[in-house]
């Protein structure tokens, strides 16, 4: 079966290879679950990847088959899979169990091992290929009224565990109503961070580059948010206007952003960070002012990445009450297919050059 992968360290080395098709032999104990691939969304961590900013190879090969945003439609299940069954659509958990005790409790999202395992990303291979199979355990069924947004959850759960985190955290505060909540971005994780919070009923200001108009604009404000962009209304003047916020989300890839966000948070407030940022960059911030709000102020800051099953569980229930409210909006994130794994570099080509896109993904087969 064709597969598109790259050869971990060397830059620039995606490519379409070949391999055997999958077997729900393959994994132990009956589990097995063989899924035929529908969609494949790609991100910033693919264009790192390809980049040679991180990513390893399985054990036993020389390359990693990419892409970790999967949607797909399952085709045979092994004879101890009772929870799914041939035509489900489902998708896939990317990270794997380690060793840590959080590992084997099924929180593999929060390991402490200095090595993790990532489908697509460390170590596993990902799911830009015709088809796969993993454990039952691992997979999460989407209704057939979701398939044509299903390949967007597993970016909704970094969402979703971002904002299941600030309201864990602020158990501390035995009531704790936001009301005003801030996005700092207006990507795919910042569109999908700005309707979770608005189907929770809060007021939702979205900072982002562009000027209006725009389709991000329009699908903010099509749910009821408010569209800033900062070069007209900086971040720190919103602040005064609409905030300050009791919650903020930072989806910027632009950790300056970071400190300014750090500054509109309101008292009692979390900030959630989802930004994975690279390099070196150096700021001048008025870190005693900082500090000294984040103390007398009783703020907290925590950071997402990737999702326990749980946060998983949550997106499917999300995105159903999303297209319930919002109908069709969900969808119209979905901005730049490529149809065809052989067109793989039309693929990169897009995430090198959005040009206003906001979700390229591969539609591997027909739905």
């Amino acid at each position: 079966m064709k597969t598109v992968a790259v050869f971990p360290g060397r830059p620039n080395s995606v490519h379409l290879a070949e391999m055997p098709k999958p077997s729900v032999d393959e994994v132990p104990d009956g589990r097995g679950v063989l899924v035929k691939v529908l969609r494949v969304g790609v991100d910033g961590t693919d264009r790192e990847i390809n980049a040679a900013e991180y990513g390893a190879a399985p054990e036993g090969f020389d390359f990693l088959v990419i892409g970790h945003e999967s949607f797909g439609r399952v085709v045979a299940v092994g004879p101890k899979v009772a929870e799914l069954a041939p035509g489900d659509y489902v998708v896939a958990m990317v990270r794997r169990p380690g060793a840590s005790i959080y590992d084997r409790i099924g929180l593999q999202d929060m390991t402490t091992d200095d090595v993790y395992f990532e489908r697509g990303i460390n170590l596993r291979h990902g799911f830009l290929a015709e088809y796969y199979v993993d454990d039952a355990a691992y997979l999460v069924r989407i209704p057939p009224g979701l398939k044509e947004a299903g390949v967007l959850l597993e970016p909704f759960t970094v969402v979703e565990k971002g904002i299941a985190q600030a309201y864990e955290i602020q158990r501390r505060m035995r009531v704790w109503q936001p009301r005003r909540a801030a996005v700092m971005g207006a990507g795919t994780i910042g569109l999908l961070a700005a309707a979770a919070l608005r189907l929770r009923g809060l007021e939702v200001t979205c900072f982002a580059l562009a000027p209006k108009p725009n389709l991000n604009a329009e699908l903010v404000e099509a749910i009821g948010g408010r569209y800033l962009a900062t070069g007209e209304v900086p971040i720190s003047e919103g602040a005064l206007r609409f905030g300050p916020f009791d919650l903020i989300f930072e989806a910027t890839g632009f950790s300056p952003v970071v400190f300014d966000s750090m500054r509109a948070l309101a008292r009692n407030g979390v900030l959630v960070l989802s930004s994975v940022t690279g390099g070196d960059r150096r700021i001048e911030v008025p870190a005693d002012r900082i500090n000294l709000e984040f103390v007398l102020g009783n703020k907290v800051m925590v950071g997402t990445v990737n999702a326990a099953r749980e946060h998983f569980e949550a997106g499917v229930r999300d995105m159903a009450q999303a297209e319930a409210q919002y109908p069709g909006w969900l969808s119209r994130l979905l901005t730049d297919p490529v149809k065809g794994l052989a067109n793989y570099s039309t693929l990169f080509s897009k995430l090198a050059n959005p040009n206003g896109a906001i979700k390229v993904f591969c539609e591997v087969a027909d739905l």
